[in-house]
């Protein structure tokens, strides 16, 4: 399952940094930030809760670049 989400960063650098975080997720299979769009996209590993996977990657994102949000 691909979901879309909209995100708030301030850098190029530091959407990189949060697309590796939610790549190093569990349950997520790939993760895309598309920094001019404001958007992170998402691909679940089969049989994942799509929310509960989302709080660890906004947990994970929020280690590496503490002033982004990922609206869910």
């Amino acid at each position: 399952m691909k979901k879309s989400y909209k995100i708030e960063v301030d850098c190029a650098n530091c959407a990189n940094k949060m697309e590796e975080a939610a790549r190093r997720t569990p349950g997520v299979k790939d993760a895309v930030v598309n920094f001019m769009m404001l958007k992170m996209n998402v691909e679940f590993e089969d049989g994942q809760d799509a929310k509960a996977v989302m709080q660890a990657v906004r947990a994970n994102c929020k280690k590496v670049e503490d002033d982004c949000e990922i609206y869910l």
